[in-house]
This record gives structure tokens, sequence and C-alpha cells, in this order.
């Protein structure tokens, strides 16, 4: 994990969503690519429209045609992201990628590394929501990420168990 760096794919236009879902759902499906591929991003920006007089903000993509990975490069990684349906390659000479800098990360600022969290619950602890979305709800927690910084828990939706995934920044210990 230590050798993870983020690296450009560029995609089919208009298939950037497609292309995360479907190594979104390979890595699901394949748990040591978990962690080989820690991230699949496709930046977006909110853009304000004036339409007819009535101002609405949308988000747009920051860079159409193309995804954004943070993952450890090797054969099995760069095998699974190019054979990914939409996936057109690497960005970078030939056919070997070459990972973003950190003055290009630092300089696009959405990749900007977030500051670490510490909790005080583990998995098995029983949380409450205290802010967004979910906000009170109680669940137990299944799965850390600290990576990602969230925590997934099980919530009660339209009479089944949902697994729902939230930042610990919005979530409490319950005592």
């Amino acid at each position: 994990m230590a050798d993870a760096k983020w690296y450009v794919v560029h995609t089919y236009s208009g298939y950037e969503n497609k292309v995360k879902a479907n190594i979104e759902k390979t890595i699901e499906n394949n748990p040591q690519l978990a962690e080989q591929i820690l991230e699949v991003r496709v930046p977006l920006e909110d853009v304000v429209e004036v339409k007819n007089g009535v101002k609405k903000t949308v988000q747009k993509k920051l860079f159409p045609g193309y995804v954004l990975l943070n993952m450890d490069m090797n054969d099995d990684s760069w095998y699974v992201v190019r054979n990914t349906r939409g996936v057109t390659g690497f960005v970078g000479p030939g056919s070997k990628p070459v990972p973003l800098t950190d003055a290009e990360i630092k300089s696009l600022g959405i990749l900007a590394k977030t500051e670490n969290i510490s909790i005080d619950f583990a998995e098995g602890d029983t949380i409450a929501v205290v802010a967004g979305v979910w906000k009170d709800t109680v669940g137990v927690v299944q799965k850390l990420d600290m990576g990602k910084q969230t925590a997934t828990i099980n919530v009660e939706l339209f009479g089944r168990e949902t697994p729902v995934e939230i930042s610990f920044a919005e979530v409490r210990k319950m005592y």
C-alpha cells in the first residue's frame, strides 16, 4: 500500500461514471484488489447555470473523459483497469502508466489529503449518526475504512437491513 500513487485513465466520453462503477464492482468481487486499487474518482465541480432566469447549481465533470485512480501499480491491477469496459488506456507514453507528481496532485486541490480523524469506536460498536442524511440513526459498525475515513453500518430501509457508508465526522459512539 505504501507504493500507491495517483494515475489517470482515459475513458470513452460520457463513460466516466460507468468505468468508476465497473472498477468498484470488480474490487468488490475480488477482495485482493481492494489492497491494490484504493480509490476511484471522477472529479466534479459545482457550476451555477442560469436558464430562463433561474439560477441552478449543477455538478459538472472537472476532466471529461478521465478517471483518477489511487492504486499500487502491478501487473494484476494494471490488467484489471486496462480491461475495464470503457477504458481506452492509462495516461502516459506508450503502454507505461505515469503517476501524477505531488505538485500535480497539490495543484488539483481535489485530491488533498484529509487530516486523520481519531475515532473512539471500532467494528461491533454501536454508534449514532449526528449529521447528514442519516441523522438520528443508530447502527452497529460493520466495517471501518481508514483511507476513506468512513464507517459502514446496517440501517433498516424498507423492512430490510441495508449497509450505509457514513463519514467519521458524522457519527459518535453510543455508551
